[in-house]
């Protein structure tokens, strides 16, 4: 099988993570409830995933606060700054761990920059956005369904200039490009373990630069005769028994990442994506490609995009066809009705990866 499905998530894990999980399962106890040697080695791997992350993230181990998902994050970190009645400014490619959160808090949305790998654009009506008043922000870094890389840096840059309190969504960016919580001065930056960052699923991470709003409350190994949740990070965030084996396979995925090297993986990715677009081009298929892309791109075939990803299936190709939980992006790239076959690359992508996609593509003719 040739998987180009990394959007979803990466698949196989490497073996290093998947050694990782088993040695936590056989020898770590539950941390921060005891003192013996197996309770002790589960705190030492945890904390291990906290230091990778923050090097990784340009913040501190203690504002790494674990979670089960990106949209776990996401949640918390939106409903810390959000309330009932507020005005929130997202971008027009937001996933539904966004909107959803956001229509649930009956806010005002107003949404800002629809034109794909425009940052220009982008900006512009960003800034507008804001210089009409927002309670907060919320953006994703790239979109999940067309790879384009919204200009997170001047957007985030604006939002401090307008004194506004955001989030960043890094689903599709953490693990290939450059994610920076200190940089950035992002209120909260969420991710997925088991995307780019190769570890398993069930993990993620949420960068805090202020204390999030618990959405669970229960034992934390610390302050046990408090009845309100700890008031200090990462505790406040991680109620109940972490996932540590989930842990220990998500520190061995950022170990690989870091030491294969940002800038090589985005590469790799970029290119087997313009590669494949390129070749989608020639063979008549409507292509979504762009300057500002990452390692995915979405076409529409000429028939219906299950049906299409079904046969790529049978001939060995691994994709997801639909609307990819982001309505608001394919309405914003006018694919709402009709959704796109995307094409997701992972850090091993090859040319001959591609070659084999484009030879199955024919089958869709």
């Amino acid at each position: 099988m040739i998987y180009l499905d990394n959007g979803a998530t990466s698949f196989p894990k490497p073996e290093p993570v998947r050694r990782a999980v088993s040695a936590a399962m056989a020898c770590c106890g539950n941390p921060g409830r005891g003192g013996y040697p197996a309770a002790m080695e589960a705190v030492g791997r945890i904390y291990g995933c906290r230091e990778a992350a923050a090097e990784l993230f340009d913040c501190r181990p203690e504002q790494v606060v674990l979670t089960s998902s990106c949209t776990h994050g996401l949640n918390m970190a939106i409903q810390t700054l959000v309330k009932p009645g507020d005005r929130v400014v997202i971008s027009g490619f937001e996933h539904n761990a966004v909107t959803r959160p956001l229509h649930g808090l009956g806010v005002q949305i107003a949404v800002a920059g629809r034109r794909l790998f425009d940052p220009e654009d982008t900006l512009t009506q960003w800034e507008d956005a804001l210089r009409r008043g927002a309670d907060a922000a919320v953006f994703t870094h790239v979109s999940n369904v067309f790879g384009y890389i919204l200009p997170v840096e001047e957007m985030a840059e604006l939002c401090r200039v307008y004194e506004v309190p955001f989030v960043v969504d890094a689903a599709q960016s953490a693990g290939s490009l450059p994610v920076s919580l200190g940089q950035w001065g992002a209120d909260f930056i969420a991710a997925p373990g088991h995307k780019g960052l190769l570890g398993p699923m069930g993990t993620g991470l949420l960068l805090c630069n202020r204390l999030p709003k618990p959405l669970l409350a229960g034992g934390t190994g610390s302050e046990s005769q408090n009845q309100e949740m700890p008031d200090f990070l990462p505790d406040r965030g991680e109620p109940g028994t972490p996932n540590v084996a989930g842990i220990a396979g998500l520190a061995a995925g950022i170990g690989l990442v870091r030491r294969m090297g940002l800038s090589r993986i985005a590469n790799r990715e970029h290119w087997e994506a313009k590669r494949c677009a390129e070749g989608l081009k020639k063979l008549g298929f409507p292509v979504f490609s762009g300057e500002y892309q990452g390692g995915t791109v979405s076409f529409i075939p000429r028939m219906d995009c299950e049906e299409a990803a079904g046969i790529l299936g049978k001939h060995g190709i691994a994709v997801r066809a639909g609307l990819h939980c982001a309505p608001l992006a394919h309405e914003s790239a006018g694919t709402l009705k009709t959704g796109t076959v995307r094409i997701s690359f992972g850090p091993e992508a090859t040319p001959e990866q591609s070659w084999a996609f484009l030879q199955a593509a024919r089958h869709l003719l």
